[in-house]
């Protein structure tokens, strides 16, 4: 949701702060602020992007080896200054920076107002910095255990990093359902909401888990204890990622340079799984729970956004190959609608991040009733990915702009190879069935590449509907997730209204929608339901709607019915989703660039939302 550095070392904190923000920028831009410490503690903050606090701050004194910053997505108060982070206490010497939400905030600040404290801001994380001054100076206790402390006071999620004026070779950092890594250099630290900020200084990184504070102090090792009290020994990992992974690399977007990507994220999906002449698939991270996957008598999917629409293309291929009857779930209405579970239920959890709260929430719902959780993430170390019994990272690789794009195909090749390899070993499917996906699976990547050459086309059908109010998205059968998919693409980064639909639900209600205004895109390469999708053409032009088909290459038929036709290649049609898909997100790509939007950070979105 929002994004956090911090720095300690012997080097300047402010501009690895600021280069550290732009890089979070994708998880909240509605304001951003840092605090410094050189003998006083500095706050500059305001609303806007970090480009706005660049301004801000250049004509402040930004000297100091240590320092915090943040950029938001708000939850608690407007997105204006005073709610911009960091906070500070009562009496000015402490600052933190937060992400998440302080659910019981409202019963602590009437607290604290009795015992005299004055708060400037409308959020939840002012509440929070009050608190452990409190503790601190009536508690007479130094400032890590008074972290401690209101941690076992608070309810809800956060990450959070805290400076202090009187200590400034400290910074503390916690988390709890929030991620927070830290990294340590040589004489130096670094704090952040992910790695991208730090993978130019270090690639030695220890990972928070819930309920853990980090005290990081200048020339000391890295202390990490609970907020029970028990001290843990710091697991390192080495950072596997490359600058150039978060790095626009020339492109205009980062959304166009993931869309570009796709060819080379589904390949990295399936290195060292789909294997030899056989195509044998192995996917280590389940293969402990392998068999009980194989006996499954139900699989619940739980998503949100554009990892739902995964998981709805998911619930095609589990029963139509694996035939293990499968339900799909928005993760952030699961457990609200006390929902059945049973010990041989197996859960898939979806999400890029591996950190969004629904899907973590329903995730230890299930857990708690006895299901076995399998999560599906791309970020290595995730949240999700920790309280999952198995699962399956996608190695789709950093995902920056905040329509996902990537990551869908990503997600959308790591089910298909669960469902594929669970069906061999049922006996669902015929060997020779099994085998014609597999080889065309092995061929996806080429074919996206191929999909990818008609970028020039999609352009000049974007320049057509660029100013065009609404519009409609049919699809069949696999491809109605991928109609879901394209509307959302289209809604998030253009802010044109548009809604997925079954192909023939079209005329149980929106055709009443239908006039000459309408542009209509149908996803309409399904052979197995080609004729109904003609009749379904046929219903839309016979009421003068627009039509913009996605067909496969040897399609006539649609295309004399269509105003605008994209091909894309012939392949198994449990495949298709991977190659429909493209032209969707290039489709909106265009006409959101055309009306000047903000690709890459669209309003009031963020791209790893770690709240409910």
């Amino acid at each position: 949701m929002c994004g956090i550095v911090g720095y300690i070392g012997h080097r300047q904190a402010y501009p690895v702060i600021i280069k550290g923000l732009h890089r979070l920028e994708y998880r909240g831009y509605d304001s951003a602020g840092v605090a410094l410490i050189n003998g006083d503690l500095r706050v500059y903050k305001i609303a806007g992007k970090v480009s706005e606090l660049e301004k801000e701050a250049a004509d402040k004194n930004v000297d100091g080896t240590c320092g915090i910053g943040h950029t938001r997505w708000a939850t608690h108060g407007e997105p204006n200054t005073k709610n911009a982070h960091p906070h500070v206490s009562e009496s000015k010497n402490l600052a933190i920076i937060h992400n998440g939400i302080i659910e019981n905030y409202a019963s602590l600040k009437t607290e604290l107002i009795k015992r005299g404290h004055q708060f400037l801001s409308d959020t939840d994380t002012e509440v929070l910095i009050h608190l452990i001054e409190d503790i601190q100076l009536n508690e007479k206790t130094d400032l890590v255990e008074a972290v401690r402390i209101a941690l076992n006071q608070v309810i809800g999620a956060y990450a959070i990093v805290i400076a202090s004026k009187d200590e400034p070779d400290m910074l503390i950092a916690a988390r709890k359902s929030s991620p927070m890594v830290v990294g340590i250099g040589e004489g130096e630290f670094f704090i952040a909401s992910d790695a991208s900020p730090l993978i130019e200084y270090t690639r030695n990184v220890v990972y928070l888990n819930d309920e853990e504070i980090a005290v990081v102090r200048r020339n000391q090792e890295l202390v990490i204890k609970t907020i029970h009290n028990e001290t843990i020994t710091p697991y390192m990992q080495k950072l596997q990622m490359q600058l150039d992974m978060i790095e626009k690399g020339g492109y205009d977007h980062y959304m166009l340079k993931e869309i570009y990507e796709q060819p080379n994220s589904i390949m990295d999906s399936m290195r060292g799984r789909l294997i030899g002449s056989k195509n044998a698939i192995v996917l280590g991270g389940i293969k402990e729970y392998e068999k009980k996957l194989v006996n499954a008598k139900r699989i619940i999917i739980v998503g949100c956004g554009t990892s739902w629409h995964a998981g709805l293309v998911g619930e095609y291929l589990f029963e139509d190959l694996a035939r293990i009857p499968t339900e799909v779930e928005y993760a952030s209405e699961f457990r609200y609608r006390n929902p059945v579970i049973n010990e041989d239920d197996i859960i898939i959890a979806i999400s890029q991040s591996g950190e969004t709260a629904d899907t973590l929430a329903a995730v230890e719902l299930a857990k708690a009733k006895g299901a076995t959780i399998f999560g599906i993430c791309n970020v290595v170390g995730s949240s999700i990915a920790r309280a999952s019994h198995a699962g399956s990272y996608t190695h789709a690789g950093p995902e920056i702009g905040v329509a996902s794009t990537k990551a869908f195909t990503a997600q959308v090749t790591v089910l298909t190879m669960m469902a594929l390899s669970i069906a061999r070993k049922r006996g669902s499917l015929p060997e020779s069935k099994y085998q014609s996906i597999a080889i065309e699976l092995s061929k996806i990547p080429e074919k996206v590449s191929k999909v990818l050459k008609s970028n020039d086309h999609i352009k000049e059908i974007a320049e057509e509907y660029m100013d065009v109010h609404n519009f409609l998205y049919l699809g069949r059968g696999f491809n109605f997730p991928v109609a879901l998919e394209g509307a959302l693409k289209l809604k998030e980064i253009s802010y044109i209204h548009a809604e997925g639909y079954p192909a023939a639900e079209m005329k149980h209600g929106p055709i009443a929608l239908i006039d000459e205004n309408m542009p209509v895109v149908v996803v309409a390469n399904n052979m197995s339901a080609h004729d109904k999708i003609v009749s379904n053409i046929q219903e839309i032009k016979a009421r003068k709607g627009r039509i913009i088909s996605i067909i496969s290459e040897n399609d006539t038929i649609i295309e004399g019915m269509s105003e605008h036709v994209i091909r894309i290649p012939e392949t198994e049609e449990v495949l298709t989703p991977l190659l429909s898909v493209i032209p969707l997100q290039l489709l909106a790509y265009h006409i959101a660039v055309l009306l000047n939007r903000n690709v890459d950070q669209p309003r009031n979105l963020a791209k790893s939302v770690t709240v409910e």
